[in-house]
């Protein structure tokens, strides 16, 4: 939604930076699958860059990664939270220190209405983790729809997750190609947070 947002107002994406675990297999916060991110990558048309490193490098990584974006010319990152104070400062800060600007386009935006015009917009979005004591693992692999949202709102649950009880994988919508395809495989339980293995459809 950030991404659609940022570009509706003039913004030419060069690429989607992601920092994977430390064996570069699977994405640092979502547990996403590689091959996940790069077809999601090529549905939507941006290049995606990669860079492998565990919690204790993640900052330093992250920051070397922005400054050889901002010397292949790149001038701004954009972030997807919402009005975590502490989020917004770890990006004007990341960023500042590679030479750039932090941008948010969702930034205090109602969280019901940004997910009505979401759903609205024709994206789908699928729960591939979630917080174990706040959700448990039975909302893996549901569909974010009006229902569930409504769901989320009468237990207490951040509608946007963007507390961290939940993350999702977009797989559909008007920056997309193609609808992504994938196959769901395996549930775990890691650190605290139940993630959903999925893979590309053949």
């Amino acid at each position: 939604m950030a991404l659609y947002r940022a570009t509706r107002l003039g913004a030419r994406p060069a690429c989607l930076l992601t920092i994977l675990q430390e064996d570069g297999k699977r994405s640092r916060s979502h547990g996403l699958a590689k091959e996940v991110l790069q077809a999601q990558a090529q549905s939507v048309g941006i290049p995606l860059v990669t860079r492998a490193a565990s919690w204790d490098e993640y900052e330093s990584t992250f920051i070397a990664a922005l400054k050889a974006l901002k010397a292949q010319g790149v001038q701004a990152g954009v972030f997807g939270d919402i009005d975590l104070e502490d989020h917004l400062l770890w990006e004007e800060t990341t960023c500042a220190a590679a030479g750039m600007e932090a941008h948010l386009p969702l930034w205090k935006a109602p969280r019901l209405e940004l997910l009505d015009e979401f759903l609205a917009l024709g994206f789908k979005a699928t729960i591939i983790a979630t917080l174990d004591d706040k959700m448990g693992r039975g909302y893996l692999g549901r569909t974010l729809d009006t229902e569930l949202i409504q769901e989320f709102t009468r237990i207490g649950i951040d509608p946007c997750g963007e507390e961290g009880e939940y993350h999702t994988v977009a797989t559909e919508g008007p920056i997309f190609a193609e609808p992504l395809r994938l196959t769901m495989g395996e549930t775990a339980l890691r650190s605290g947070y139940w993630f959903l293995d999925l893979e590309v459809a053949c």
